[in-house]
């Protein structure tokens, strides 16, 4: 049985007044990107705020929602490319990923989003700032 005792309130006391419920945030997932030296660095020129758009060669900006998976694209790519590789972790809101089905880019745990290129900006509005990496 719960102990509902309490010890007497001092003299004067008067107890705070409860604020309102504050909503519950929106749910997020997250994702994680692997990049390289350039693309990192245009991400810190925007202030962590935005992913830099596409190349012409470069139809859409692929986050994957597996660590795992970022690590060994950053180590088998972007080190093999630029001698050095990055993952960045990022939370987006989960209702508007909904748009943007998951594709299964290989084995079962490889698993990547598909946003075109010329829907980049809007993703960029949507998603709070990338961490300090």
């Amino acid at each position: 049985m719960e102990n509902l005792w309490r010890p007497p309130s001092p003299p004067g006391y008067v107890p705070a007044l409860t604020s309102p419920r504050r909503p519950d945030p929106k749910p997020t997932t997250t994702l994680w990107r692997p990049t390289g030296p350039e693309e990192l660095a245009l991400v810190r020129a925007s202030g962590r705020r935005a992913w830099p758009p596409r190349l012409p060669e470069q139809p859409i900006f692929y986050p994957v929602l597996n660590e795992d998976y970022a690590i060994r694209i950053a180590r088998d790519r972007n080190v093999k490319h630029s001698g050095v590789g990055h993952v960045t972790r990022f939370e987006v809101d989960s209702a508007f990923l909904a748009r943007y089905p998951v594709q299964q880019a290989g084995g079962r745990t490889i698993l990547e989003l598909w946003v075109p290129a010329e829907e980049l900006d809007e993703f960029n509005v949507i998603q709070p700032r990338i961490p300090a990496l």
